[in-house]
């Protein structure tokens, strides 16, 4: 079994429509549930998780996630300018592809936080990683239970922790949080042009080497105006 990760890329440069009119002069990792940004909810935990390096990617409003972050010492944090061009998730990964080492590294949206029973989860997903017969790993929510999302699920988990997409018609009991571990040659000689992450996962799925863990607690998807209040109420009283 592998080690897990000490480096993770932070998906931080959305446009956050969902989110708007907050967004229109606040950048969504920087909306605040339990007195935090979602932002540091998740460096907070891929920290607890053992990761060391955290590679956050910018574009909208840029500049506040930069002043946010400034003073942050752990995980040591490195930005990802893409103010130029919007990359989109596959494109921000190959942007920054040497820095992994060549190593499989932490994915992270910055757009959901979650209740951990009754222990770090990042830390669980790292000790899960098995790169031997893992492409990716994904940490996996229950969908009935989560707060904030909707339609049919994103996949089936077989007894072998194997996922399997649903097919038409079919609804599924898994959602993806956001959160997972991927590897790095799966980008070697991709073109740097904006491109979306899904399509390796159901790759990865083809192969049987999509995998995922499902989180023992509660996720809670801030995706909407209408979701941080309810995802205040849960979590403060997850720290009362």
């Amino acid at each position: 079994m592998s080690a897990g990760p000490e480096k993770a890329l932070v998906f931080a440069a959305g446009l956050g429509t969902r989110m708007r009119p907050i967004t229109l002069s606040l950048p969504k990792p920087l909306v605040r549930v339990g007195g935090k940004a979602m932002l540091d909810h998740v460096l907070d935990r891929i920290e607890e998780g053992g990761v060391k390096d955290a590679i956050v990617n910018v574009h909208w409003l840029a500049d506040q996630i930069e002043d946010h972050l400034a003073g942050r010492t752990a995980p040591r944090i490195a930005i990802s300018d893409e103010r130029d061009l919007l990359l989109d998730q596959g494109g921000g990964i190959v942007k920054v592809l040497k820095q992994f080492g060549g190593k499989p590294f932490f994915i992270c949206n910055t757009d959901a936080l979650w209740i951990d029973e009754p222990e770090p989860q990042v830390a669980r997903l790292a000790r899960a990683w098995d790169g031997d017969r893992m492409d990716v790993l994904l940490m996996l929510a229950d969908m009935k239970t989560s707060l904030g999302v909707e339609g049919r699920g994103d996949f089936f988990r077989g007894a072998d922790g194997r996922l399997s997409r649903p097919a038409a018609g079919e609804a599924a009991p898994y959602v993806y949080t956001g959160v997972g571990i991927i590897k790095s040659e799966l980008f070697e000689g991709c073109p740097l042009e904006p491109f979306r992450l899904a399509p390796f996962f159901f790759a990865a799925a083809e192969r049987g080497r999509l995998f995922g863990l499902p989180l023992k607690g509660r996720w809670l998807h801030v995706g909407a105006p209408e979701t941080i209040e309810k995802a205040e109420e849960i979590y403060r009283a997850s720290v009362a």
